[in-house]
């Protein structure tokens, strides 16, 4: 069945009007699955009114009352999870595991904000007897969202769920590609009583939608996730028109390891390169080695990845622009010498239908080859070797971005020492687990702010000193 997406408009469902749609293929066989409305000026116009009207009265509304909302928000995405699986796996493509995986920590988020808000307090400062100062924190307003193709329901949780806890209301532009959740979404939430006008959805493309919203004169803050060139477009509109913008962008991270590294370990946690066909921000793309186990890991890890065989372990790509830039840096990779040492190829035979790659390891691949220094976005890993630690940070650092990284030792102070070395906003030492309680977010070119944990609460808020005299 092919579904007809409009958008979310002040709690009610609004038709494109004199604007087009454009169909979406689906990524198991490029067979049509949805009929999005592309929206406009006109579009974004309405959300954001509808958005500003609605300002007030939620953020005036206490704590506990909004908090109680999204969690209602998080207990009816869980009752409702086969309905979100199912819609969001046929426009991303992603493994039904791990698809019901994302729609637990989405409903965690929404969870996390309801209760952490009620800690979100300001402080007094001391000026003296005969006045009194005190800082208090207050939303901003109307926040632009604009989220990718690659985790639709989980990227419109995260950001929406800390702005609505903070006393926002929001406008999101989803990608064209995979809107379908975030309208279920923002459905499900006036469905557990949160006013219309406090979240709205506008469909459709970048420069007709994304532009607008970011340049509208009511919009007060700005949260995008998405490329490097986008996110510097978003940066500067932002800057121009003096509102805060929250950046979440690519990244090549490193997993550095060394030789005393427990191995087994290592190669489960490299394989997380085919999670979501290593369409995520924040995969491990690059495998850095020290030289005395280079060999045995590499031929560990390739077996594994040979393992992933597309299609009941490794889903397809989600875009068909993605898969063509997939198979390019196959080409781009051999061409500046990169040793091919498993896959390296479009799905053959009946998955020919539909966007599979198979899981790739590239082995001596040096700084100066592009698969080492540009985002893929694909189930590609780059390794490369090195000799000694300071050689390791090198390399690790040896990049535009600096998103997430790993280091693997048995050496704890090593580990610790290499960590606070590494460029990255979040550094993972010896596979240690994160949650949404851990803030994410990157250094260099990776972005501005930090999303998840309770400082992206603070992110959504901006801060008020007030003084009374008392004399």
């Amino acid at each position: 069945m092919v579904r007809e997406l409009d958008h979310w408009i002040d709690g009610k469902s609004v038709p494109r009007g004199t604007q087009s749609a454009m169909t979406v293929t689906g990524p198991f066989d490029r067979r049509p699955i949805a009929r999005v409305s592309l929206g406009g000026r006109e579009h974004v116009d309405l959300a954001v009114e509808a958005a500003r009207r609605a300002a007030r009265a939620w953020g005036d509304r206490p704590p506990l009352e909004r908090g109680r909302l999204l969690a209602e928000v998080a207990r009816r995405l869980r009752e409702r999870a086969d309905e979100f699986v199912e819609v969001e796996v046929a426009e991303t493509g992603k493994l039904v595991t791990e698809m019901r995986g994302g729609l637990q920590v989405a409903a965690d988020y929404f969870e996390y904000y309801g209760g952490v808000v009620r800690a979100l307090f300001g402080e007094t400062i001391n000026l003296g007897a005969g006045d009194h100062a005190f800082t208090s924190r207050e939303p901003y307003g109307v926040v632009a969202m604009i989220t990718p193709w690659n985790g639709p329901l989980t990227q419109a949780a995260r950001g929406m769920a800390a702005a609505l806890a903070a006393g926002n209301t929001v406008v999101i532009k989803p990608s064209e590609f995979t809107s379908s959740t975030t309208l279920m979404l923002a459905r499900l939430c006036e469905e557990v009583g949160i006013p219309p006008g406090v979240v709205n959805v506008v469909v459709g493309e970048g420069p007709e939608v994304g532009g607008p919203l970011t340049e509208h004169p009511a919009v007060r803050l700005i949260a995008f996730t998405g490329s490097v060139v986008t996110g510097r477009r978003v940066a500067e509109t932002a800057a121009r028109r003096l509102v805060p913008a929250i950046l979440e962008l690519g990244g090549k991270s490193a997993n550095v390891v060394f030789a005393d590294a427990d191995l087994d370990r290592v190669v489960e946690h490299a394989l997380t390169i085919c999670t979501g066909a290593g369409q995520q921000c924040a995969a491990l793309s690059r495998l850095l080695v020290q030289n005395e186990i280079h060999d045995e890991l590499l031929e560990r890890v390739a077996q594994e990845m040979r393992a992933r065989i597309p299609g009941d372990r490794l889903a397809p790509m989600t875009t068909e622009a993605q898969f063509d830039k997939v198979l390019e840096y196959f080409d781009v990779a051999t061409q500046d010498g990169a040793r091919l040492v498993a896959g390296g190829r479009a799905a053959a035979g009946a998955l020919a239908a539909g966007r599979y790659v198979e899981a790739t390891v590239y082995a001596e691949v040096t700084p100066q080859m592009r698969i080492f220094r540009e985002e893929i976005f694909g189930p590609v890993l780059a390794v490369s070797r090195f000799a000694t630690e300071e050689e390791g940070i090198e390399l690790a650092n040896d990049s535009e971005y600096g998103l997430v990284a790993g280091v693997w030792t048995a050496d704890s102070a090593r580990g610790l020492r290499v960590a606070s070395r590494i460029d990255a906003g979040q550094v993972i030492v010896n596979g240690g687990r994160t949650g949404i309680e851990t803030p994410f977010g990157g250094y260099k070119a990776s972005g501005l702010g930090r999303e998840k944990g309770f400082e992206s609460l603070l992110h959504y808020t901006q801060l008020k000193t007030t003084v009374v005299s008392t004399r």
